[in-house]
């Protein structure tokens, strides 16, 4: 996949991101948190926290595809800070989601 095909992709995450957050009312102190999941991992998380915005990439992009949306969220000055958390949480190798939550908003 080319690099402009991961500048397109991490534009319109990023962009339902800000739409998710609106919509939701974040306040200034809430924040997305990113996190690399296998898809088992995006399950548990989508299952804990709402909201949650859930990508599947292909895995050889998925690590550029974070930076890329990373560099764009700090871009884009949507009233609010944003903190990442980069970590890989999987113990294997079959990473294929980019999960954005918030760690505030747990599901009830």
């Amino acid at each position: 996949m080319s690099n402009q095909s991961v500048e397109f992709q991490a534009k319109m995450y990023v962009y339902d991101l800000n739409n998710c957050a609106k919509e939701f009312g974040f306040k200034p102190d809430e924040n997305w948190e990113l996190s690399l999941a296998s898809a088992s991992e995006a399950i548990d998380i989508e299952k804990k926290y709402y909201p949650t915005i859930t990508t599947k990439v292909l895995p050889e992009i998925l690590g550029e595809l974070m930076r890329v949306v990373k560099v764009k969220l700090i871009e884009a000055k949507a009233g609010f800070e944003r903190k990442f958390d980069s970590g890989v949480t999987s113990s294997g190798r079959d990473l294929q989601y980019l999960v954005a939550f918030n760690p505030k908003r747990v599901r009830p």
